[in-house]
């Protein structure tokens, strides 16, 4: 049993734009130290390609489209529904102490903010705060829930985030305890202080440079958490993930880098906005060093925290998550997932084990077919040649769809998904 939970979100982050993922010049030897000392997953996904749905998958173990949040515009609701029970309110009832700090993104009204959303303690912004230096949306629950300026002129979003983590743990020490850390970085716009720039002087592209700041920042906020959680003698007793929202944007634009070799980007049911770093450490229970091919999702999150934590899941609770620990530690040598599935804006895409059935431009058919085991980047479309193999998928995808909530994306929504994607279709 885990005393801490710890989970890292980071925002836009591509497959490749960390150095455990192979990128060539940015740096992140503190979130690398995750992949090191636990597990590496090759095929880790998420359940929506785009920052609020994502969240709403993550803080539920659940499909967002089960329950309207198919998209940023959110449910009807405008938030993540009352009626889904979160991440922080199945860990506050294992007596735990809950604390979040950075990017909400489910709710900007008194009742759907993260304090009522069983987060005893928030610091952060309600959502795309348009500057890391004075965010919008700012909130500093120990003083009130009320929006306020960012304090001072020294402030930028990923430094304070991991200060103010640092302190909440340390206030925390005695446990049990749950800290949802989710960046608003590398979110455009993209912005980095002079000193993260001067650390990639050498390199001369300024939107790459750019970026390269703006990881190592955020690996240094990675660090300076878990060097405290090793400081009070916790890392042993705590569960980490880190994992990014989404795969990058703007794709095309980071060349050999963001989301490569996968296929396509944010909002896109393609692998490059679907599959994305994911790592996991738990020292003593997890292995060290691992690198895990088996597909995994976030919304396998909230049952292993709660496993973990020494909970029992309750099939009541209705999660399309499983508990991975008997999987990651060889217990269980099956997959954890058979079948996986995603729907947004009109694009659509499912899984079932090696091969995937993909819709990727909104309002235009038909879809494709890949064997992923021998072709992740999506380029050798085997529909054509395995009309069974896509009825059968096709088949799988439509009862899956069928307990969906239905899509409420008008055709003028659909048409500019449409469009966005068509502009985005080649690497």
């Amino acid at each position: 049993m885990c005393s801490s939970d710890l989970l890292f979100y980071a925002d836009d982050l591509g497959y490749r734009e960390l150095g455990c993922y192979g990128h060539p010049e940015f740096r992140s030897p503190h979130i690398d130290s995750i992949a090191s000392n636990g597990i590496r997953f090759t095929q880790g996904y998420v359940s929506a390609p785009l920052c609020s749905p994502s969240r709403a998958g993550l803080m539920t173990g659940r499909y967002a489209t089960r329950f309207g949040h198919e998209n940023n515009s959110m449910s009807p609701e405008r938030s993540l529904p009352k009626a889904e029970t979160t991440l922080a309110q199945r860990m506050k009832a294992l007596g735990y102490a809950t604390g979040m700090t950075g990017k909400w993104h489910l709710g900007s009204s008194p009742a759907t903010l993260p304090t009522a959303r069983g987060f005893d303690d928030y610091f952060g912004v309600l959502g795309n705060p348009g500057s890391y230096f004075q965010p919008r949306g700012f909130i500093d629950s120990r003083l009130s829930t009320e929006v306020r300026d960012a304090p001072g002129r020294d402030f930028h979003t990923t430094e304070a985030f991991a200060a103010w983590a640092v302190d909440w743990i340390g206030r925390h020490r005695s446990g049990p305890w749950f800290l949802y850390f989710p960046f608003n970085a590398v979110h455009a716009p993209h912005e980095a202080t002079e000193p993260y720039l001067r650390r990639f002087a050498h390199i001369t592209d300024r939107q790459q440079r750019t970026l390269a700041a703006m990881v190592s920042a955020m690996d240094d906020a990675v660090g300076r958490v878990l060097q405290t959680i090793r400081d009070l003698g916790q890392e042993r007793n705590t569960l980490v993930f880190f994992i990014s929202d989404n795969g990058a944007p703007g794709w095309e634009a980071r060349g050999r880098n963001g989301n490569l070799p996968l296929r396509g980007g944010k909002h896109t049911t393609w692998e490059g906005g679907i599959r994305l770093p994911f790592l996991a450490q738990w020292p003593g229970q997890l292995p060290a060093g691992k690198v895990e091919d088996r597909p995994v999702i976030q919304l396998d999150v909230l049952p292993t925290c709660v496993a973990a934590a020494g909970g029992q899941i309750d099939p009541a609770w209705k999660l399309d998550g499983v508990n991975l620990l008997p999987h990651l530690t060889g217990r269980d040598p099956g997959r954890p997932h058979t079948s996986l599935f995603w729907r947004i804006d009109g694009m659509w895409a499912v899984r079932d084990g090696d091969w995937k059935l993909v819709h990727g431009l909104a309002g235009k058919e038909p879809p494709e077919l890949f064997n992923l085991a021998t072709d992740g980047g999506e380029s050798n479309n085997l529909a054509a040649a395995q009309p069974g193999k896509v009825k059968e998928l096709k088949a799988k995808w439509d009862a899956w769809n069928a307990e969906q909530v239905p899509s409420r994306v008008s055709d003028e929504g659909r048409g500019k998904a449409k469009r966005r994607a068509e502009k985005k279709a080649s690497r």
